[in-house]
């Protein structure tokens, strides 16, 4: 049963759906969101039933980014930059060796793109609206955009979008390469759903070091990548083999 005010959290089998929860402002980001997906994330990091974890917004959007209201009006940078790290959601995020699917449907703005950007795969619904309007408004991405959005787009475009603040449509989104399938609306839950099942079916081992393997080679030399990938290759080899005797 599901006890947050901001966030829903439903299990079904191996499969976990965390969905914001403040429909009435297009699920803008506030402290007790982010307080309430913290621990809903810890959870499902540490529950092992759960293969994958799918991200959603309820409503008429997925995150319209951070309510202003609330962290427009910390008295200092240094209170700012404390509460970031007590709540480190995006440390978390990127702590979570199950394949994490972002599920996009109206506006994904500022903090709500961030967001999508740590998950692993991306869908969208051609209603979809993108963009990082924060320079607009005197601030920087501090969600860690300026490094995800030109690791997804590419320097050039993702300079684009920061630096002009402007919307892009799904279809553009899917150009860029920030998401990787557009759906029409009626058919995003089924396609998140068989997106899902399909990656549940499987081996755990191998979704975890292929995650794992692409995420830490980025920050490696070519070298050290492959050999990064030989390694993990022969260890997902023998965890496999040795589950399936």
């Amino acid at each position: 049963m599901n006890s947050f005010e901001t966030v829903i959290y439903r299990k079904a089998g191996n499969i976990a759906c965390v969905s914001f929860n403040r429909p009435n402002v297009l699920n803008a980001y506030n402290l007790l969101m982010r307080d309430e997906l913290y621990q809903v994330l810890e959870a499902v990091r540490d529950d092992t039933e759960v293969k994958l974890v799918v991200i959603r917004g309820e409503g008429r959007s997925f995150c319209a980014g951070a309510d202003l209201t609330e962290f427009g009006s910390s008295p200092s940078q240094t209170v700012a930059r404390q509460v970031r790290w007590e709540r480190d959601i995006w440390g978390l995020m990127l702590s979570i060796s199950k394949p994490l699917i972002a599920g996009i449907h109206g506006y994904c703005l500022g903090l709500g793109l961030e967001v999508a950007l740590l998950c692993d795969l991306r869908i969208a619904s051609r209603d979809s609206i993108f963009g990082m309007p924060e320079l607009g408004l005197g601030m920087l991405p501090a969600a860690g955009g300026t490094q995800t959005l030109p690791r997804g787009s590419g320097q050039s475009s993702a300079l684009d979008i920061l630096l002009t603040g402007r919307h892009i449509t799904a279809a553009e989104a899917l150009k860029l390469g920030l998401v990787g399938q557009v759906v029409s609306p009626e058919l995003l839950d089924e396609e998140i759903l068989n997106l899902s099942h399909k990656l549940v079916s499987f081996p755990e081992v191998g979704l975890k070091a292929a995650k794992e393997s692409v995420n830490y080679g980025l920050n490696l030399t070519l070298e050290g990548a492959l050999e990064m990938e030989a390694r993990l290759s022969l260890q997902t080899l023998l965890l496999y083999s040795s589950a399936a005797e």
